[in-house]
């Protein structure tokens, strides 16, 4: 089994490092493993590979200059001429601006010698702790995903992965539409073809969240639009989408309430109920006035605070 790492990054060279040292300090991995363990990092800065260059010396790690047209694009680009036709090697997807746990990499790979499936996720894990409301609001709703997905892969049912970090095996898919979000329609285009989605729970990955309502806002209703394009792009999924308002509601209303520790985590939880209805309600305006979800990066719609360039060492 070769395991190649596609890090997509834009212009944030430190964090970028940090997570290309979490893929090559994993632990667990077989001598044959460790060996043909790879790293693509995708970016379309040159800034970013002059920098990695001068930080890391590692002949395990490859720069990919992408012509900035978006995450999706530029992994269609690298599914397209980097597939080894081998179903026994697989692709692990992450981004530069999180990392992952140190026994990640096998956790993701165990799930693999099951041949029927095809897709892996992994547990993202809240780097902001429950002090402040947006640190809260995303425990809430990283434990409320954590439930989902356990409960599914057990069944061994349809569920959609986590684009902070999950896998999927080589030789299968080749190209996916990029009108919406790939840890939705990449599992989806793996279920038609027969192939399971497993969740590997034990691998993490470390993700800062927004700080502030502009920046929450913005990639919320950008998610939530994502969501929705499948309406139109995989129209047969409607009924097995996980992520989705009618699913929220019934997945999250009470459960938000069981996680309530103080007064103060319930106000932040009462705010949260009005704080997804409204975001609700600014996608579905977008929506019908034709602003659509585009498959771009930091510098085009994404967030700011969730970035963790110059925060950590």
């Amino acid at each position: 089994m070769a395991i190649t790492c596609i890090i997509t990054s834009f212009k944030e060279p430190k964090s970028t490092l940090k997570a290309v040292k979490a893929v090559l300090g994993q632990k667990g991995l077989s001598v044959k493993e460790k060996k043909e363990l790879k790293v693509i990092v995708v970016d379309p800065f040159p800034e970013t590979e002059e920098f990695l260059k001068a930080n890391l010396k590692s002949d395990k790690v490859e720069f990919f200059l992408d012509p900035g047209e978006g995450k999706s694009y530029a992994l269609n680009l690298l599914f397209q001429e980097r597939d080894s036709g081998n179903k026994e090697d697989i692709w692990i997807l992450t981004d530069g601006d999180v990392y992952i746990s140190d026994n990640a990499v096998k956790e993701i790979a165990d799930k693999f010698k099951d041949e029927k499936v095809g897709c892996v996720t992994a547990k993202v894990v809240n780097l902001d702790g429950r002090e402040t409301k947006y640190g809260f609001w995303a425990d809430v709703a990283f434990a409320g995903v954590d439930k989902v997905r356990k409960r599914l892969s057990s069944q061994k049912k349809f569920f959609e992965c986590s684009g902070y970090l999950f896998a999927i095996r080589q030789g299968v898919l080749f190209d996916f539409p990029t009108g919406t979000s790939e840890d939705s329609i990449i599992p989806w285009l793996f279920w038609k073809r027969g192939y399971g989605v497993a969740y590997a729970d034990k691998a993490e990955v470390y993700v800062k969240n927004p700080e502030n309502w502009k920046d929450y806002a913005l990639q919320k209703v950008r998610n939530i639009k994502a969501h929705e394009n499948l309406n139109t792009i995989a129209p047969d999924m409607k009924k097995a989408r996980t992520k989705s308002f009618f699913n929220e509601i019934k997945e999250g209303s009470l459960f938000v309430l069981s996680q309530v520790r103080s007064p103060r985590e319930l106000f932040w939880a009462l705010q949260l109920y009005f704080a997804r209805l409204y975001i609700y309600l600014l996608a579905f305006r977008d929506l019908r006035t034709k602003k659509s979800y585009q498959d771009g990066w930091r510098g085009n719609g994404l967030t700011e605070s969730t970035s963790l360039e110059g925060k950590e060492s």
